[in-house]
């Protein structure tokens, strides 16, 4: 019997070694090409905006209790903000204005109205489109060519702030 085994055993041994060894590993050289665009938006507000203070005079005249960790960013006062709710929400502030805008309220207006408010207010080849974080933001071009990045009033179309791209 051990006669008859044996040989099972060692084609059996052989073969798990064979099948327990992991094939060459192909190298490939991949190429990655990744393209960043950056917008120069001022780390400080623009003149003519409001102060610091009065910023949080027009957050409290909009309702909101408390508001924690305002700071100037991209274009636009940014904020944490507690209304009569007692929720936290975050809140967008127009620089010059001091309106507010609550990060996950629905817009009035459509991406194509916002292009239709952007080329009559004169911006041409408006594109990139989007709705986030209370806002409507855009690249288009000024009619000297200027490129430049905008945010939008979702109510009005009115633009909140703009940065040369």
């Amino acid at each position: 019997m051990i006669k008859h085994t044996l040989p099972l055993l060692i084609g059996l041994s052989v073969c798990s070694v064979a099948l327990a060894q992991e094939p060459p590993v192909a190298t490939q050289t991949r190429t990655t090409t990744t393209q960043t665009t950056t917008a120069s938006w001022s780390t400080t507000p623009p003149t003519g905006a409001l102060s610091e203070e009065a910023i949080k005079t027009a957050v409290a005249n909009a309702g909101y209790k408390e508001v924690k960790d305002l700071e100037f960013k991209d274009g636009v006062w940014r904020s944490e903000a507690r209304g009569g709710n007692k929720q936290w929400v975050k809140i967008a502030v127009g620089p010059e204005t001091g309106r507010v805008y609550v990060s996950d309220a629905p817009s009035k207006l459509n991406e194509d109205e916002v292009k239709a408010k952007l080329a009559a207010a004169g911006y041409e080849k408006v594109h990139d489109v989007e709705y986030e974080h209370g806002l409507w933001s855009a690249d288009a071009s000024t009619h000297h060519g200027t490129a430049v990045d905008l945010l939008v009033d979702p109510g009005d179309g009115s633009i909140v702030a703009k940065s040369r791209d």
